[in-house]
Parts: C-alpha cells; structure tokens; sequence
C-alpha cells in the first residue's frame, strides 16, 4: 500500500454514490404537483367562458325575475344579433349583451319572467361560435332559481 493512503477499517462498506428511495419519492412527488398545476394552468378556456356567460345569464334572469315581481309587469327575455333584451322591465340597468361577443342562442330564445312567483320550467340554451360543439344550458323548473349547467 502507498504511503499516506488511508486504510479503510476491514468489515465496512465503502459508501456508493446514489439517491436513497426517499430522495426518489420526494422528486416523483415535486413532479407530479408541477404537472398538475400546469394542467389546471391550461384549462380550456373557451369552456370555462361559455360557463361563465351562462353563470351570468342565470343571475340576470334572477335580477329580472325579482324586479319584475317587485313591479307587478310582465317581463320577457329575448336574444338578438347584438345579444339580448328584457322586455318589460322600465328604467333597468341590466346589461344586454354577451361578455363574448361569439357567444348566441341555440333553439328557442324567450323566457317569460313573472310577475308571478310560479313560473312555467323553461330553459335557454347557450353557445360560443369559438366552439360549437359546447352548450350551456341556463334553466328553471319554475320554482328554484335559474341555473347554468354544462352539457357533455
């Protein structure tokens, strides 16, 4: 043996480099939160938006429903080019157009709102020209409030 080498005790390992399973697990672990933020970071959002509208549309009709209940006048929701109109409602400062300008209607485009506290079920169906295989349908059985759900 070499001057100044150091003797290693005789009966202990000499160490290997390496990770320990711990080291590996905690890595997979940093990896796999990454990815997932990273997928909700990209969520889609041309869904997210129609959602959205449709959210908007059904706390509309609810503002509507209730001034019209509050002024005894029959109220009437109707989609147009430029968006959509309540119809009966004097002096109201609700908004009449989409957030987006692709979003429309599909199929029939009138609600009658009250004054009655029943209503008959009604349902408006919503959709982005962006993407047009997405809708959301903004609905009432009449008695609950309006509501936006997404359809497959």
């Amino acid at each position: 043996m070499p001057a100044g080498a150091a003797q290693e005790p005789p009966g202990r390992a000499v160490a290997q480099g390496g990770f320990t399973l711990l080291e590996l697990l905690v890595v997979i672990a940093i990896i796999a939160l990454a990815t997932a933020g990273v997928g909700l970071a990209l969520r889609d959002s041309g869904a997210a938006a129609l959602q959205r509208e449709g959210e908007r549309l059904a706390a509309l009709l609810e503002a509507a429903r209730a001034q019209s209940r509050a002024s005894g006048a029959a109220v009437r929701w109707r989609a147009d080019a430029q968006g959509f109109q309540f119809e009966g409602l004097v002096g109201s400062q609700l908004p009449r157009h989409w957030l987006d300008s692709a979003t429309s209607v599909r199929g029939p485009a009138t609600l009658w709102l009250g004054p009655e506290p029943l209503i008959g079920a009604q349902q408006v169906l919503i959709v982005s020209q962006a993407h047009p295989e997405r809708a959301v349908r903004v609905a009432t059985d009449g008695l609950r409030p309006f509501s936006a759900q997404a359809l497959p």
